[in-house]
C-alpha cells in the first residue's frame, strides 16, 4: 500500500482556513478601519510596537502562522479547484504550488529570525 502525503496538505489547508477566517478579519479591522478612523491611537501600529511584536517569543510564531498558513490554504484550494474544473493537475503543478507555499513560509521564517 502506497503512503500518501495528502493528510499533511489537508492539515495545512484546515489550519490556513482557520487563520484566514479568524485572525485575518481582526487584523484587517484593526489596521484597515480602527486606526485610520481614529478609534485606536495611531501609535498602535508604530514601528517600535510592530518590531517588538515581531521579535517577541509569542509574536513571531503568530506572524509566521498569519503569513504561512493562508498561503498553504490558497495553494491547496487552487490545486483542488483545478481538478474540479476538469483540469487534472500533474505532479509538476503539485510541486510548484506547494513548493511556492513552502518558499513563502521559509522566506517569512528567515525574515523573522533575521530581525530577532
Amino acid at each position: 500500500m502506497k503512503r500518501s502525503d495528502e493528510p499533511i496538505y489537508w492539515l495545512l489547508f484546515g489550519a490556513g482556513g482557520v487563520v484566514a477566517a479568524v485572525l485575518l478579519p481582526v487584523l484587517i479591522l484593526i489596521s484597515g478601519l480602527m486606526v485610520p478612523l481614529g478609534i485606536l491611537d495611531a501609535d498602535t501600529l508604530s514601528y517600535e510596537k510592530m518590531h517588538a511584536l515581531a521579535t517577541s517569543w509569542w509574536g513571531a510564531p503568530i506572524l509566521l502562522a498569519v503569513i504561512a498558513l493562508p498561503i498553504y490554504h490558497a495553494m491547496h484550494r487552487i490545486y483542488h479547484g483545478l481538478h474540479d474544473l476538469g483540469i487534472h493537475p500533474t505532479k509538476f503543478l503539485h510541486y510548484l504550488l506547494y513548493g511556492f507555499a513552502f518558499l513563502v513560509s521559509v522566506a517569512a521564517l528567515t525574515l523573522l529570525v533575521q530581525i530577532h
